[in-house]
């Protein structure tokens, strides 16, 4: 069984196709990635899954039920943290995740447990008596993580969560998460504009417009939609390079050779190898995937 499960997704504004045909799926215990412009229709997706907005056609699952008919049992699977916040700014963050964990009956000696565990992975310790409105940017989304998780839900969804963060608390929030999945088999729906999260992911759906343009595990789509490249560092004659039919450019101090995958990047360094002192492969980028499948730069913001 899947932990999502969407067919044939739509949902239309007037003349606007926010979500216009798209289907995908979610396996327990994955990393995906949802990837797309602003306006792509990435966070009417996960609005529709959480069961906050009406689809106009198409069927979702979310662990076996339907979100026309369980919505109510749906909503215990599932813990958001939101691109923005969710929470009170006058009350406290004790406060605040009491009142959260009480929506879904959890009270008295049980949310103490919770706590308990909580303050474990998000050392909250120092802030649970500030008001939340108080606290600094890595210090509310340490927070808005505890919110998502104080109900112990089996799917985590992720909407650009380490936007604005500082390195610190962005491999805070990636090693908790790691250590969720890994104890818990939580199943992670990711929004991002870093590639390199993205990089992580064991799937990935991007979209543009309303439609899905690209899908499949980061290093299939690398293949498909991005370039090896060899970059050679000591000197050579760009006319040499010229001779042999190499496709190169020079950036910042080094030659940059392009090559469609590993093994033909080999053959280069195997072929000219009495003219290759100092190289290294490196590896296309999730970014050039997604210029690539859509022909636009992927950029951070609100949807």
């Amino acid at each position: 069984m899947n932990a999502i499960e969407v067919k044939n997704l739509k949902k239309y504004f007037g003349e606007v196709k926010a979500v216009d045909d798209i289907s995908l799926k979610v396996k327990q215990g994955e990393l995906f990635a949802f990837l797309g412009l602003n306006g792509a229709g990435k966070s009417t997706t996960i609005s529709i899954i959480c069961g906050a907005l009406k689809k106009d056609e198409g069927k979702v699952f979310v662990n076996g039920f339907d979100i026309d008919t369980d919505i109510d049992k749906i909503k215990n699977d599932i813990g958001i943290v939101f691109q923005g916040s969710a929470l009170d700014k006058p009350l406290s963050v004790l406060e605040n995740l009491r009142s959260r964990a009480a929506l879904y009956g959890i009270s008295g000696k049980e949310f103490d447990e919770r706590m308990t565990k909580i303050n474990e992975m998000f050392e909250l310790e120092q802030v649970l008596k500030r008001p939340y409105g108080k606290l600094s940017g890595g210090q509310k989304r340490r927070v808005d993580f505890a919110r998502a998780l104080i109900h112990n839900p089996k799917i985590l969804i992720l909407d650009e969560p380490t936007t604005g963060l500082d390195p610190q608390s962005r491999i805070m929030v990636w090693n908790t998460v790691d250590k969720l999945r890994k104890e818990r088999g939580l199943t992670v729906f990711l929004t991002t504009h870093y590639m390199e999260e993205a990089a992580e992911a064991d799937f990935v759906v991007i979209l543009d417009s309303g439609k899905t343009v690209a899908e499949g595990t980061p290093n299939f789509l690398k293949e498909k939609y991005s370039s090896d490249s060899v970059k050679v560092y000591n000197d050579v004659e760009k006319e040499t390079l010229k001779q042999r039919n190499l496709d190169f450019t020079e950036e910042n101090g080094y030659i940059n050779i392009k090559a469609k995958n590993i093994a033909e990047a080999k053959k280069i360094i195997i072929e000219n190898a009495d003219i290759f002192d100092d190289f290294e492969i490196i590896k296309g980028k999730m970014d050039d995937v997604f210029l690539n499948a859509t022909g636009k730069a992927l950029q951070g913001g609100d949807e």
